[in-house]
């Protein structure tokens, strides 16, 4: 064994072949009982959303579909049958495609980012106690959730809605197609805005106000609970566990050590997150926070942010600097950095306006393409800070662990953070933290007594003492002119 992974001569059965869906590719791989990756067993598909300025943000559900069946082929190699226990799969949440009665894709699966249904989130908010709603179901009334985007459908393509038997989230057409059944993880409908939060069960008031009956949506699935009657047609897969499909989130938390300790975990990708694993019947969440119920017994309470490694690409390509970005966050903070609001796609956590845009301010003809990327940078830290100090209201966190493309790329955005929050942020440096969650949720009940191994991890990175003034400042004034501009 090297590092964070095993030769499959040495690797402990049983085995878990993991599948994560993402919005940039779909990769899968085997995992050993310990949750070590086994060294040249995975594979990897890139993809991308079909976007468009009106909102629209889809992928064709049959791509997917045939993405992972080429995964499950690579890696689920002959010579490997009996070893393979169980398959597990998450994908990015929120995701949504109406099927006919055979299960065959009537509409493009709809992902989190698109926004066409604006128009039916201000409707949903007329009509609805939006604190109440959040409060219940622990979700905001947001275009990212399945309330407003059913009703959008029913606006815009009543024809199309006429001829769907059921409602499936990406994962469940998945395992539909691969296995021969399906169930939704309980995560996965907690991201949708339709799961009471307390109860673990669709929320009836929701169902009514999406326009959608009980039996058009699949049963919760705890992950403890593999679906029934799951097949497959690879040798190497005959006789394993099939998993209901969580959500990137909460496997991306598991994955990077958060169910242990006090720690909260951010992700740091194309967009980010921050959040922490809390006892299920925690009975009040922040106005600026979500509440998932991933299992019979936990939530993970936290928010999220659209754009985090999207900013930085915006900044590379739109500023075209010299050096790298992460060189410009070494040096000490310096007043008169442009004050950047860094909502270049709409804002999630903790405001929740979908059609907020980043603001510049404080710009000057002497602020140079340094001053706003670092003024772009110290926005995202201070979004991130948003969200820890409505975390605080409910959990006592000690530390940060962080994981993502963009906290490798941009080690440095990791001291910005540190120095934001007063929280000490840890790297947790193995590859394909996602993956790696999905794989040791199923080896809880296919290994439940197997030691896991525990993730690498980089230098703790603590608060600069004699920048917390400044980030103070920075703060309070971010929220002053949030304020003005965007609330």
């Amino acid at each position: 064994m090297t590092a964070f992974t095993v030769d499959l001569a040495d690797a402990h059965d049983p085995l878990v072949l993991a599948v994560d869906v993402g919005s940039t590719a779909s990769r899968g791989g085997l995992y050993d009982a310990r949750g070590l990756p086994v060294a040249g067993l995975r594979h990897k598909v890139r993809h991308a959303f079909t976007t468009a300025t009106d909102g629209t943000s889809v992928i064709d559900p049959r791509q997917v579909l045939a993405e992972v069946s080429e995964i499950l082929q690579a890696v689920a190699r002959p010579y490997l049958a009996g070893r393979i226990a169980g398959v597990a799969l998450d994908t990015f949440a929120s995701s949504l495609v109406g099927v006919d009665s055979g299960g065959d894709p009537l509409t493009p699966c709809f992902t989190y980012a698109d926004s066409r249904c604006a128009p039916q989130v201000a409707e949903l908010r007329a009509e609805l106690d939006e604190a109440e709603v959040q409060q219940r179901t622990g979700c905001r009334l947001h275009t990212s959730y399945l309330p407003a985007r059913l009703r959008w459908l029913r606006a815009t393509r009543p024809e199309v809605v006429a001829r769907v038997a059921r409602w499936l989230s990406l994962g469940e057409l998945l395992t539909l197609h691969l296995a021969g059944t399906t169930g939704v993880g309980t995560s996965t409908a907690a991201w949708t805005g339709l799961l009471d939060r307390l109860g673990g069960h669709w929320d009836p008031q929701m169902l009514a106000v999406a326009g959608v009956a009980p039996h058009t949506l699949s049963p919760v699935h705890h992950p403890d609970q593999p679906l029934p009657g799951a097949t497959s047609r690879l040798p190497a897969l005959d006789g394993a566990a099939w998993f209901a499909v969580v959500a990137d989130g909460y496997a991306a938390t598991v994955g990077t050590g958060g169910r242990t300790g006090g720690g909260l975990v951010a992700s740091f990708a194309t967009s980010g997150a921050v959040r922490a694993q809390v006892p299920a019947a925690v009975p009040r969440t922040p106005p600026g926070l979500w509440a998932y119920r991933v299992d019979g017994a936990t939530a993970l309470l936290g928010g999220a942010l659209n754009d985090v490694g999207r900013a930085a690409s915006w900044l590379t390509d739109t500023l075209r600097l010299d050096g790298g970005l992460d060189e410009l966050l070494v040096p000490d903070p310096e007043p008169g950095t442009p004050l950047v609001l860094p909502f270049l796609s709409g804002e999630r956590s903790t405001g929740w306006a979908a059609g907020a845009r980043a603001v510049l301010a404080d710009v000057s003809a002497a602020s140079t393409p340094q001053a706003l990327a670092r003024g772009v940078l110290e926005g995202v830290a201070l979004t991130y800070g948003r969200v820890v100090a409505q975390l605080r209201e409910v959990t006592e966190p000690r530390e940060v662990l962080a994981s993502g493309r963009a906290s490798q790329a941009l080690p440095h955005l990791l001291q910005l953070v540190a120095d934001v929050t007063g929280l000490p942020v840890t790297p947790v440096t193995i590859k394909r933290s996602t993956l790696h969650g999905t794989a040791l949720l199923a080896l809880d009940t296919l290994a439940p007594g197997v030691e896991r191994a525990t993730p690498t991890t980089g230098p703790t990175l603590d608060p600069v003492a004699g920048r917390a003034d400044y980030y103070a400042e920075r703060a309070a004034a971010f929220e002053e002119l949030y304020a003005a501009v965007v609330a």
